[in-house]
């Protein structure tokens, strides 16, 4: 608390302390991984790999809470939004119970598609996953609030936990090792539900809301949750694809390169998560919105750029200093992956600007092209270096498809 001090003194604002967070935790992520990979070797992390890529899923999943619960943030009064909130817990709860059990129950399907060497590992990541939506709602609310500095202890407390539980189970413990990392993954979920805000007047919330509030509800979720399916079918399924077509060494390899190449995306993150209330803000307060747009598309550009120029120009380096000599074979297209994903984070950027303003048509192309991914990725997949050429063409499609949209819109708009 007395570094938060400081950092307020010395006019810091949250957002920034908000951002430096997420670059702490991004490496903190990335560490983990790492580690992790270097490690088990490729065989075995291909496994932790499915299990990483089943946390970004389900958090995909979960955004979905997230974002309705700081949509309304700013809109209705305290009491309302209470009520809101309590409700969405519950919703939030069970729907992770449901999706839980799910997994549960089909652990052992799971573990023929994806190949990999248990089931166990499935069954502790389900019955986890209803404390990770718990935690989504709790920082959807600290979110819509523009409570940056609870909203960074929250994600560095997941990050930490993971970290420390994940490690000292694997060095005290001599059981499966994708089981063990699951346990971590799921201790790390019901830390990170920490601190709750409100929590006594919530559990006092005795208030319904509105038929016109339901609805009102129903529908951003809706529409939301389309959104977030395309992110987990763009960002995911050619992790899953991979680990089901090729061998777990190749899988292996993919996995550190989609690690590596994903930097883009993760950095991109915390822009969008500064984004939504911004623009819900300006546009509550009837003043312009693009100008935030330009800001953040400009901020991702340079930094894609740099990263995939960087990854072009010392890809084996990279990998040797990240995940060692067993995985450098993969190096030449590092800088290719790194492209398709700068080019999906752009992409996103007008998705969640539109998302923002209750504009919904820019979602429909991420679930075209997301779906489009996956088909491409299925009928070309001959190597892992046809898999990566695929994205960046279905990626690529995507970006024109999006800025075409934005042109139309703005002549549009400044006619009327």
């Amino acid at each position: 608390m007395d570094i938060i001090k400081a950092l307020k003194s010395k006019k810091i604002s949250p957002e920034q302390i908000f951002m430096l967070s997420g670059l702490v935790v991004n490496a903190g992520n990335y560490l983990y991984n790492l580690v992790l990979g270097r490690v088990l070797g490729p065989e075995k992390f291909a496994d932790a790999a499915v299990l990483i890529t089943f946390l970004l899923v389900i958090s995909f999943v979960a955004m979905s809470f997230q974002l309705v619960t700081a949509k309304f943030a700013l809109s209705w009064s305290s009491e309302q939004y209470l009520v809101f909130t309590k409700q969405l817990f519950l919703y939030a709860f069970l729907a992770g119970g449901v999706l839980g059990g799910v997994i549960v129950v089909f652990s052992g399907n799971l573990q023929s598609f994806l190949n990999t060497t248990s089931s166990d590992m499935f069954v502790y990541f389900g019955l986890g996953v209803p404390f990770y939506f718990l935690m989504s709602v709790n920082r959807g609310v600290f979110q819509g609030k523009k409570e940056f500095i609870s909203l960074s202890v929250t994600y560095q407390v997941e990050m930490l936990s993971r970290v420390l539980f994940t490690f000292l189970l694997l060095y005290f413990l001599d059981l499966d090792t994708s089981a063990l990392i699951a346990v971590g993954i799921v201790l790390s979920f019901v830390f990170g539900i920490f601190p709750v805000k409100n929590l006594k007047a919530l559990l006092q919330q005795k208030g319904v809301l509105e038929k016109t509030q339901k609805k009102q509800i129903a529908t951003f979720f809706v529409l939301t949750a389309v959104y977030e399916m395309t992110q987990i079918i763009i960002n995911n399924s050619d992790i899953l694809l991979v680990k089901h077509y090729f061998d777990s060494y190749e899988a292996g390899l993919y996995a550190s390169l989609a690690l590596i190449g994903r930097m883009v995306y993760f950095i991109a993150w915390m822009y969008v998560m500064i984004l939504l209330p911004t623009v819900v803000k300006l546009k509550k307060e009837g003043k312009s919105t693009s100008h935030v747009l330009y800001k953040y598309i400009g901020y991702i550009g340079l930094i894609s750029f740099l990263i995939v120029f960087v990854c072009l120009l010392f890809p084996n380096q990279i990998i040797l200093l990240l995940f060692g000599d067993q995985y450098v074979e993969v190096g030449h297209l590092l800088w290719k992956y790194a492209l398709a994903t700068s080019l999906f984070a752009v992409s996103n950027i007008f998705a969640y600007y539109y998302l923002s303003l209750d504009r919904y048509f820019p979602v429909l192309f991420l679930a075209l092209l997301g779906i489009a991914q996956v088909l491409l990725i299925v009928l070309f997949h001959s190597s892992l270096e046809q898999v990566v050429h695929v994205q960046i063409l279905a990626m690529f499609v995507l970006l024109i498809a999006q800025f075409l949209y934005y042109l139309i819109d703005q002549k549009k708009t400044s006619s009327t």
